[in-house]
């Protein structure tokens, strides 16, 4: 068994409750959740969302800082991070989906959303650099990488699933629009009329999800051990976090990969967040869309390992072309498309074929940009925590434009909170957000993709350089050793 597969099914399931608990507050959910449950108006709503992705946003490179700065421990210099940030990411995230009793609880839902995205943050950030720490060998990331996101996906599916079974028993009805004032007192009443059942059922949802996140990350503390570089050991001091932000993003490869995927990523992240609005009131599924999800991620799920061996097969950089590209097909068909529930499953199916895509891709490319900067800049140690807290940096900043170009736009179109129907405008609005814009977004990344650098060849010649530095370390080290025991005889 290669030193790298011992540490892949551990290190997969740590990404099962990042997968989870994120999938019950990601934007499709939370939006819903803050419209349609805790009838918060949408500019609030839009306020909280975009407020608390920006906060996430922003503490990413706070955390990548503290982890370059973190001493080697015994359990790692990673793994600390994980054990500590975990009860408290489970309160946290237990509070958000509690309805306070008292006015203006858009400043609760705030400030637990801000907190919950801070301790996920200490944990997914040093989970991901974990991928540099399992292994040196490139296929043996890439597989670590591709079990990683199939599970992930999965927890995913899992969060989805139960919080939308579970809540789903729970659904408040959709008010009537028989008169305007008619829709307004129901509106305003409906704090009061909240019953105990569905207070119970988000709480019972939170509690599930939450104890599947203990139980998986304590298989990825003890399933998973962090392994140094033979050259990085040798180095006294890591390198300061200024300098080595300012070498990160100076190196162009990295540069070019972000700016490809934060057009794609933002062009998925609408479709996501707008896909439940859009089922509801365009398409009149009012009651498909939980499963129309699960029918997405579990394609996802599904095609995963092909994309891996895909990407094993034709490289890295046809797999973005041919994968991120054949969402456009079906987004286009969502477009014109009438009202009919089996082509809106099958266009379902097709698109988490592009979802697995998105999901797998980028991480499997990072560390590829990560083993050309240390081919390039050999001594310059410590850097990885900055190269994948900036890359979800750039990930989640936009995640917070999509939430805030979606919920205004459905402000100024004149969304009604827990309607059963919305005005033309609001559908047409919600059909843009899920097709045009998408995929204007796609092909603009695509475009970007071109100039990316690293292909096959490189990777094979940044592997040897590798190779070539681990060596010279590790019989550095011998000689250091063997020097500082004639020492000792003498």
């Amino acid at each position: 068994m290669a030193k790298g597969e011992g540490a892949e099914s551990g290190s997969a399931a740590g990404l099962l409750p990042t997968g989870i608990l994120q999938a019950s507050e990601r934007p499709v959910q939370a939006k819903i959740y803050l419209l349609d449950v805790a009838l918060v108006d949408p500019l609030s709503a839009s306020i909280i969302l975009f407020v608390g992705r920006a906060w996430d946003a922003f503490t990413d490179p706070l955390v990548g800082f503290c982890i370059s700065k973190s001493p080697w421990t015994r359990l790692g210099r990673l793994m600390p991070w994980i054990i500590f940030s975990t009860p408290l990411a489970v309160i946290a995230y237990f509070l958000i989906w509690f309805v306070p009793d008292f006015p203006h609880s858009q400043l609760w839902y705030l400030l637990f959303y801000c907190l919950f995205e801070t301790l996920v943050t200490c944990f997914h950030v040093p989970y991901s650099a974990l991928t540099m720490f399992i292994s040196t060998e490139q296929s043996e990331r890439d597989s670590a990488t591709a079990y990683r996101m199939t599970v992930e996906v999965l927890g995913t599916v899992l969060g989805t699933a139960i919080q939308g079974q579970i809540v789903g028993q729970a659904n408040a009805p959709c008010l009537q629009d028989s008169n305007g004032s008619e829709l307004a007192l129901a509106a305003a009443n409906h704090t009061q009329s909240i019953s105990s059942l569905k207070r119970t059922a988000y709480l019972l949802a939170a509690g599930v999800i939450a104890s599947i996140y203990v139980v998986c990350a304590i298989i990825l503390t003890l399933g998973v051990r962090e392994q140094r570089e033979p050259y990085e050991a040798q180095q006294a001091e890591p390198m300061p976090f200024f300098r080595g932000l300012r070498m990160v993003l100076s190196h162009g490869p990295y540069v070019k990969l972000i700016a490809g995927f934060l057009f794609t990523s933002l062009a998925f992240m609408l479709v996501e967040g707008n896909f439940a609005l859009f089922c509801t009131y365009t398409l009149g599924f009012r009651n498909e869309f939980q499963n129309l999800l699960l029918a997405i991620m579990l394609s996802a799920t599904f095609t995963i390992p092909i994309w891996q061996w895909f990407l094993t097969r034709f490289g890295k950089k046809t797999a973005v072309y041919i994968g991120i590209s054949s969402a456009v097909p079906f987004l286009i068909l969502v477009a014109l498309m009438k009202r009919n529930l089996i082509v809106t499953y099958v266009v379902a199916i097709a698109a988490g074929v592009s979802v697995a895509a998105a999901f797998l891709l980028p991480w499997s490319m990072l560390p590829d940009v990560i083993d050309d900067f240390h081919v390039k800049q050999p001594h310059s140690r410590g850097t990885e925590p900055i190269f994948f807290s900036f890359y979800v940096f750039f990930t989640k900043f936009a995640s917070g434009v999509s939430l805030g170009i979606s919920t205004l736009s459905l402000d100024f179109a004149g969304y009604r909170t827990q309607g059963c129907s919305q005005p033309a405008y609001v559908k047409f609005t919600l059909k843009m957000l899920v097709t045009m814009a998408p995929i204007v977004l796609i092909l603009l990344g695509l475009l970007l993709f071109k100039l990316y650098p690293i292909d096959e060849e490189k990777r094979r010649q940044n592997k040897k350089a590798l190779q070539a530095l681990r060596d010279e370390g590790s019989s550095s080290g011998c000689s250091d050793t063997d020097s500082t025991e004639l020492a000792s005889i003498l």
